[in-house]
Order: structure tokens, then sequence, then C-alpha cells
């Protein structure tokens, strides 16, 4: 009893916090926009609200957010894939690494504008931010599931080795509970960049779904309070994605990464 109350206490805690930041955060635009004078500069909260709600009625505005969530999703998801499998092969042979290590190196610096110029004829306005947002997300689900594997506590697997466990038993008891904690850690930071990308690919390729078209019709003309509104939007959708994510992993218990 005591444990659950402590929890339920902990819980509304954070909630009190984010509610409070929340407020701290909403008043400061609300000064910034009273200071700056200008609805063309910055609009006050009220104003972005307005907007937002007037969209919320409009089909063709949740046919941009599905678009803009499953490139955003499907870009991701393909990273995780490809990161997760590029991971093991360079963590288990040497030339791997050597090969592969200077890409890594190479999608870490260049920009993402760079990329975006660079494959704007290489693919469709559809594919082009589906393709921005796995290049993005790859490096991090890489690095990261790399350094999990390296640092797979060694005893356990000795362990393993002389209660002859299947391969099996070892990934999922062993192999698999060391990882998982660096993956989620990967994941919740890659959605972000994911969004980011995926959205700055859409401003640019301008496919006919997409928030990242809202935003730039916004930015043709001028108008500000629009601009601010679609950002929000992909502030929220963003959290949304990840605490669903988190979610996602903590049903699946312990050996998944729960703490």
């Amino acid at each position: 009893m005591k444990k659950l109350y402590t929890k339920l206490n902990t819980r509304r805690e954070k909630w009190l916090a984010a509610i409070g930041a929340g407020l701290f955060w909403l008043a400061l635009w609300q000064l910034a926009a009273v200071l700056a004078d200008q609805e063309l500069l910055i609009p006050a909260p009220a104003v972005t609200a307005r907007i937002l709600w007037a969209q919320l009625a409009l089909p063709s505005f949740w046919h941009a957010v599905a678009g803009s969530v499953f490139r955003v999703i499907a870009g991701f998801f393909c990273a995780v894939i490809a990161g997760c499998l590029l991971a093991v092969l360079t963590a288990r042979f040497r030339l791997a690494r050597v090969l592969l290590s200077p890409a890594l190196q190479v999608v870490r610096a260049v920009p993402v504008a760079s990329f975006i110029l660079l494959a704007y004829v290489w693919f469709s306005a559809d594919a082009l931010p589906v393709f921005i947002s796995f290049l993005m997300v790859l490096p991090l689900i890489w690095a990261n599931v790399e350094q999990g594997i390296h640092r797979t506590d060694r005893k356990l697997l000795e362990m393993s080795a002389v209660y002859r466990l299947s391969r099996r038993r070892i990934w999922l008891h062993i192999r698999i509970p060391s990882v998982m904690p660096y993956l989620l850690a990967a994941c919740t930071t890659g959605l972000g960049f994911a969004w980011k990308a995926a959205v700055a690919a859409e401003i640019l390729r301008n496919p006919v779904n997409a928030i990242g078209r809202l935003l730039w019709r916004a930015k043709a003309t001028y108008d500000q309070p629009e601009v601010f509104a679609y950002t929000a939007v992909v502030v929220v959708l963003s959290i949304l994605l990840e605490r669903l994510l988190l979610a996602a992993v903590r049903r699946l218990g312990p050996r998944f990464g729960e703490t």
C-alpha cells in the first residue's frame, strides 16, 4: 500500500512539474508576443490556438497530418531495423566496421539540407521525406546498439557457456536485455530527428498531403500565426509518438528495457 501511495505521489509530482513547465513557457511566449507587439513577428498563444482550432475542422489538415505521420514512422522503423542489423554486423566483424565506419561519419557530419538537395532528384515527393528521416535516424540507432553490444556483461556470456544455454536463450535473456536500454535511448532521440528531417524534406519537396506543405504555404503568404500553429502540431505529434513508443516498450516487460 505504501509503495502504491509513493508511486501515485511520484506520478502526481511529474504531472505537476510538466504542467508548471508548460505554463512557464506559455507565459514567456505571451510576454515575447506583447513585447514584439506585432502579430507578424510573434503571434500570441491565443491567436495560434485559434488558428489551430480552425484547422482541426478541415479534412485537408488531417490528411496532411496522416501523410506526415506515415512518412516519419516508415523512415524511423526502417532506420531501426537497418541500424540494428548494421550494429550486429560491425560489432561481429572488424572488416565490416572498417569499411562502414566512414559512411557513418559522413552521414553524421553532412547537414540535413545537403542530403535533401542531393536526393531531390532521386526520390519522388512522397519518398524523399521517408528517405531523409531514415538517413538521419540510422547513425544514431547503429552507434547506440553497437555500444550496447560491446557493453554486454562478459561474465553473463561466460556463465551461459558453462551452463550450455542455447543461442535462443542467450539472445532472449542476455544480449537483447543488455542492448535494449541503448536502443530505447536512441529511439526516443531518433523520433525527434525523424520529425525534423521529414518536415524539412516536405517543405523543400512539397508532397501533396504533408505538414511541411502547410508550413511552406504559410511561409509563402507570410502567415506567421499559421507557421506557429503547424510547428506546434509537429511538436505535439513528436511527443505523442515518443510516449506511445515508451508505453509499448514498457508493456513488453523488463527484458525489453523496462526500468
